[in-house]
């Protein structure tokens, strides 16, 4: 989630930011004799707003503004050695938690983007444009793309032009929200479904970190704020073409072919989150008719966020609880506004019931990872927030992914998410997702000769009428979510009700509808599956019984299903 900038845009103006806040949550700098400043979000409790900001002044901070929707006041204080403004503010009971503005979460894609990207300038090749068959009615003809004999995934899910492409697949009018890194809306099989005038980016590049070390590597436009249509990590254009790339004669067609895509960008390029672009993407969702948002990441530098962890200071405890109220907070304003809440479940290869320890929290500032025992109070937000339908992870053959995290509490769904591993012979990369890929982003990361030839397997190129688009094999949680939010999408476009914004439908009706159509799959025989890694060997246990397990919840998301069922 975003930027300081992004704060501007599309957000209500109950909201006044002020010139301060422009610092995106970086210190600020600081004279030899006083401490260096930094933003942080204090959410208060229910009514005690007067006392929150007298709390916060008598605690040395400067209160900047407040947003009265999500019950938080954004301050200015002073951090570092010495300081103790959030250990003051823990003494009040009008505060519920405080989280610093910074940049504090990554994306769980396996194997996804690099943490860090070199930002070696690239002149992308020029690229074509051409105009192509309608959609609807390469739909009406049940015509396959030409990369469809790859996407075992969609197989899997009945999601192909003589399934569920040929009897719903989903409506403009459906407007889907990917709370990623971006997505290239430019891209030639995203861009007939990408809705340039809805999408807002919440996030500020940022070079370098507060210690120096590189983050985004150099700004690629002025002020360091990108456009709605680009995506410099390329984690969110995956995700989006999985959910709805079209059925446009050229590449691949995602779930959801006629749905509409709504880049809530909220993600730095780096692949770092953090809070307060989130709560605005979830915001600007509720209140711009977001049917669906998808949203396969974590907010850190808590892997697990604890309430009240006798391992962690007081400051960290309250700034884990500032995670958790307010994400929840923002979770239960979106969907209160009709929007469904769709997360990846995570990629630890964990029980989420019984996590044990946490090894690399926090995460941010870096180097500061410590072991600390943990248990299942604490949280992995979203996908452990309430109202959040987490998706875990399946590869070819059905079997749960070795990645995926799991827990017959967490899991609600599974989807094809890819596993390297799962089939004979060893690995092989076409076991994973295949989806949109920036041209961009493939040629910075040396992925493409200089006339745009791929140099690994893991991408593909598909040219029609002198246009070529790029695609990519990743695996992870982050690519199984998307499929149940396409699914969720075809749902919407057959049941939905005509609103302002096009269309609208309870999240809980989708919700139930997606657990009805799902494809109930059991815990495997016995229940303990040994995943063989190479030279290694990794053991989870399932629990629950075929109508809801840990390893697959509800069952696996069929599209054939949703685009038949009645209600």
């Amino acid at each position: 989630m975003k930027r300081a900038g992004g704060r501007l845009t599309g957000i209500a103006a109950a909201v006044t930011l002020v010139t301060a806040l422009t610092t995106g949550g970086q210190p600020a700098a600081a004279t030899a004799h006083t401490p260096p400043l930094r933003d942080y979000l204090v959410f208060y409790t229910e009514g005690a707003h007067t006392q929150a900001l007298k709390a916060i002044t008598a605690a040395g901070g400067t209160v900047l503004s407040t947003e009265p929707r999500l019950r938080y006041i954004t301050a200015k204080a002073p951090a570092g050695p010495g300081t103790r403004f959030v250990e003051n503010l823990a003494a009040s009971r009008a505060v519920a938690g405080v989280s610093s503005d910074r940049r504090i979460g990554h994306a769980t894609a396996h194997p996804g983007p690099a943490a860090a990207h070199l930002r070696t300038p690239v002149r992308p090749a020029a690229t074509r444009t051409a105009t192509f068959p309608d959609a609807e009615a390469l739909l009406g003809k049940s015509r396959a793309e030409p990369l469809a004999g790859r996407q075992w995934d969609m197989k899997l899910i009945g999601a192909t032009a003589d399934g569920s492409h040929a009897t719903a697949a989903g409506h403009r009018t459906v407007l889907v929200g990917v709370i990623d890194t971006g997505v290239d809306g430019k891209h030639p099989d995203i861009a007939p479904n990408f809705d340039t005038a809805r999408s807002r980016n919440f996030v500020t590049d940022r070079p370098e970190d507060p210690n120096g070390a590189e983050l985004d590597g150099p700004c690629e436009v002025d002020g360091c704020k990108d456009p709605v249509d680009r995506d410099d990590d390329g984690h969110g254009t995956h995700v989006a073409s999985t959910i709805a790339s079209p059925a446009n004669g050229l590449g691949i067609a995602g779930v959801a072919p006629r749905a509409t895509i709504v880049n809530l960008r909220a993600g730095q390029d780096s692949g770092l989150f953090f809070l307060k672009p989130s709560l605005d993407a979830l915001t600007y969702a509720a209140d711009n008719g977001i049917d669906v948002v998808n949203m396969s990441y974590y907010i850190d530098p808590w892997l697990f966020n604890c309430k009240a962890n006798p391992a962690d200071s007081k400051a960290e405890q309250l700034e884990q609880r500032g995670v958790i109220t307010g994400m929840q907070r923002a979770l239960d304003y979106a969907r209160d506004h009709g929007v469904t809440l769709i997360s990846a479940i995570g990629n630890g290869s964990t029980d989420l019931g019984r996590p044990g320890t946490d090894t690399t929290s926090p995460d941010y500032p870096l180097d500061t990872e410590r072991t600390r025992t943990i248990d299942n109070s604490c949280l992995n937000v979203p996908a452990e927030s309430k109202g959040v339908i987490s998706v875990s992870s399946t590869g070819p053959s059905g079997r749960k992914s070795y990645f995926s995290d799991y827990g017959i509490e967490q899991t609600d769904l599974a989807a094809p998410g890819g596993d390297e591993y799962d089939g004979p012979g060893g690995t092989d990369i076409t076991r994973t997702i295949l989806a949109a890929a920036p041209e961009h982003v493939l040629r910075r990361e040396g992925l493409l000769t200089g006339t745009g030839e791929p140099k690994t397997p893991a991408v593909v190129r598909d040219c029609r009428s002198g246009v070529c688009a790029y695609y990519q094999y990743l695996a992870g949680t982050s690519m199984a979510a998307p499929h149940a939010t396409g699914v969720a999408a075809i749902l919407i476009g057959r049941f939905g009700k005509p609103s302002a914004d096009g269309v609208t439908m309870p999240p809980a009706d989708v919700e139930r509808l997606l657990y009805a159509t799902a494809t109930r799959r059991p815990c495997p025989s016995p229940r303990t599956l040994t995943y063989r890694l190479g030279e290694d060997t990794d053991t989870h246990t399932c629990e629950g019984g075929k109508s809801r397990n840990g390893f697959y919840g509800r069952g696996i998301v069929n599209a054939g299903k949703a685009a038949t069922v009645t209600r």
